[in-house]
C-alpha cells in the first residue's frame, strides 16, 4: 500500500535558532531542488506577526548564503515565503490550536514538527489529539530522546497515547549526513569485504569524534547534558551499530531497525571502569557553568559487543570539545599476520581501514608494499578507495523529505532509543569524577588507559590526501 505524502508542514518552535540556523535553509533547498510547495505552519510564542516570521527566515537564508559565499535566490524565497503562515500562541492554551486547525485548512495529512524541549512534548501532542490535528498526521521530535532509559521510556509512552508508532519520526540530524549513510552502503555493496568483517580478522575499531572548539556560549545547556547524553548515546552508538549490524533481510526501514536493534542490545552495558570522563581547563569559567561542575566535556570508552561476529572485539569510542581538530574517524584495525615470513610486523603497522566521515569524506585502507632494493621489507601505504567532495543535501533538507514523504528508515525507532540509553544508563550518574585536560590536547592522561592495545590511540590527522 503506497505511504501518502504530508500535505502540510506545522512547525512548533520556529522563531528558535534551529529554525533559523537549519530549517529555514532546508526547506529553501527542497524549494529549489524538488520544488516543495506545501503550507508551512509556524508557531511560536514570540507575539510576532507574519512579516516579521518572514523577514526572520529572510535574514536566515542570507547568513546562510554569506557563509557560502552566496547570494539569497529571491525566486525560491518568494515561493517559500508565500506558503508561510504564522500561529502566535502558548503551548498551553488550547485556542493555540483551535487557531493551528483553522490554518491547516484542508490539510489532511499534516506532519507536525517539534522543535522544542522534550518537556513540552507530551503537551502539545494531547493538544493536537484534542483539536482534530493528530488524525492521520506524522510528528517529528527532535533528540534528546530523554535523558536516561527511564525519561526515554516515559517519553515514548507519552507519544503513542496520540502517535502509532510509524507516525513518529525522531530526527538525529547525523543520520542525515552522507558519509554516515555511506558506512552502510559500503559494508553492503562490497562482498569482498564481509569475510574479514568480525572477530576472526578485526584486532580492534576505533570511533573518534572530535571538536576543535568549546561550548560556544552554551554553558547552561552544557551543564545539562555533557559529552555522553550529547553525542555518545546518540550519534557515536548509531555509528557503531552501523559498522558492526549485521545484513538486514531487506532494504526497508523495518529491516533496517531490526538488525540495529538486534546490535543495540548486543552492547554490553557500561560500567564505570570502563569509561574515562574529562573536562578542559577553563570550561568551569564560561557562563552557565557552576563553578565546581563536574560535567564532562570529554569522554572515552571501551565496548564490547556479545555476538558471534564481534565476541571479544573492543570497540574504543572517545568524543570531545577543545581537541586538536575537529573531524569524526573510524579506524578498523585488522590483526597481524600469523606469521612473519618477512620484516617483523607489528600491530601498529598491520593493515586497516579508515573512515573519515567529516569534514572531508575518505574511505581508506591501510596496505604494505615492499620497498625498493633487495631486502624483503616493506612499508605501510594507505590506499584511498574514495575521497568525494560534491556538494550534497544538508541533513535536515534530506531528513524533512523522508518525513514528509514517510520514510523513515533514517529516523530510529522506540526501541533502539531505549537500547541505546540501557547501553550508557549505568555510568550516568558521574560514578568517576572528571580529570582535567588542557584546551588543545587529545583529553586527559586517563584515556590512554581506555586502549589496551600497545599502539594507543590513532589520533586523526588533518586530510591532506588528493581526490582519487
Amino acid at each position: 500500500m503506497p505511504i501518502s505524502r504530508s500535505d502540510a508542514l506545522v512547525f512548533f518552535g520556529a522563531t528558535g535558532d534551529l529554525a533559523y540556523k537549519k530549517i529555514f535553509p532546508a526547506l529553501q533547498a527542497m524549494i529549489q531542488r524538488d520544488g516543495l510547495d506545501l503550507p508551512i505552519i509556524c508557531i511560536a510564542h514570540s507575539g510576532w506577526t507574519l512579516e516579521q516570521l518572514r523577514q526572520r527566515a529572510h535574514d536566515s537564508l542570507a547568513h546562510a548564503a554569506k557563509a557560502q559565499g552566496a547570494t539569497v535566490d529571491e525566486a525560491a524565497f518568494a515561493k517559500l515565503a508565500a506558503n508561510l503562515r504564522y500561529v502566535d500562541g502558548d503551548y498551553n492554551d488550547p485556542a493555540t490550536f483551535t487557531a493551528l486547525k483553522q490554518a491547516l485548512g484542508n490539510a489532511q495529512r499534516p506532519l507536525h514538527y517539534l522543535a522544542i524541549p522534550p518537556s513540552l512534548f507530551g503537551v502539545v501532542a494531547r493538544s493536537l489529539k484534542r483539536a482534530g490535528c493528530a488524525d492521520q498526521a506524522r510528528i517529528v521530535v527532535e533528540k534528546p530522546f530523554g535523558r536516561d532509559l527511564a525519561s526515554a521510556r516515559k517519553l515514548n509512552a507519552t507519544l503513542h497515547e496520540v502517535f502509532p508508532e510509524p507516525s513518529i519520526f525522531r530526527i538525529d540530524h547525523y543520520l542525515g549526513k552522507e558519509p554516515v549513510q555511506n558506512l552502510l552502503y559500503f559494508r553492503f555493496a562490497n562482498t569482498v569485504f564481509e569475510p574479514v568483517w568480525n572477530h576472526h580478522y578485526v584486532d580492534s575499531v576505533q570511533i573518534t569524534m572530535a571538536e576543535q572548539f568549546g561550548v560556544d556560549g552554551r554553558g547552561s545547556f552544557y551543564e545539562g547534558v555533557g559529552a555522553i547524553r550529547d553525542v555518545l548515546q546518540n550519534h557515536l552508538l548509531q555509528v557503531t551499530s552501523l559498522l558492526a549490524m549485521d545484513a538486514p533481510v531487506g532494504n526497508d526501514p523495518a529491516s533496517l531497525n531490526a538488525e540495529k536493534l538486534r546490535l543495540f542490545r548486543a552492547m554490553r552495558p557500561l560500567e564505570p571502569a570502563d569509561v574515562v570522563r574529562g573536562q578542559f581547563a577553563g570550561y568551569r569559567d564560561v557562563e552557565g557553568v557552576a563553578p565546581d561542575s563536574d560535567v564532562e566535556t570529554f569522554v572515552a570508552l571501551r565496548l564490547y559487543i556479545d555476538t558471534w561476529r564481534w565476541a571479544g572485539v573492543p570497540f574504543y569510542i572517545r568524543a570531545g570539545k577543545n581537541l586538536p581538530i575537529t573531524t569524526t574517524e573510524v579506524m578498523v584495525d585488522m590483526k597481524t599476520p600469523p606469521m612473519s615470513i618477512f620484516d617483523d610486523i607489528q600491530a601498529a603497522q598491520s593493515n586497516y581501514f579508515r573512515f573519515r566521515l567529516s569534514p572531508e569524506v575518505v574511505i581508506a585502507e591501510g596496505a604494505r608494499v615492499k620497498r625498493p632494493g633487495e631486502a624483503m621489507r616493506g612499508n605501510p601505504v594507505e590506499l584511498v578507495a574514495r575521497h568525494d567532495t560534491t556538494p550534497e543535501k544538508s541533513p535536515y533538507e534530506r531528513l524533512l523529505g523522508d518525513a514528509i514523504r514517510g520514510d523513515n528508515s533514517l529516523f530510529t525507532s522506540d526501541e533502539c532509543v531505549e537500547a541505546a540509553w540501557a547501553v550508557v544508563d549505568r555510568v550516568l550518574n558521574h560514578q568517576n569524577p572528571v580529570q582535567p585536560y588542557a584546551p588543545g590536547s587529545w583529553g586527559p592522561a586517563g584515556a590512554a588507559h581506555v586502549v589496551t592495545s600497545p599502539e594507543g590511540w590513532h589520533d586523526p590527522q588533518a586530510e591532506t590526501s588528493e581526490p582519487c
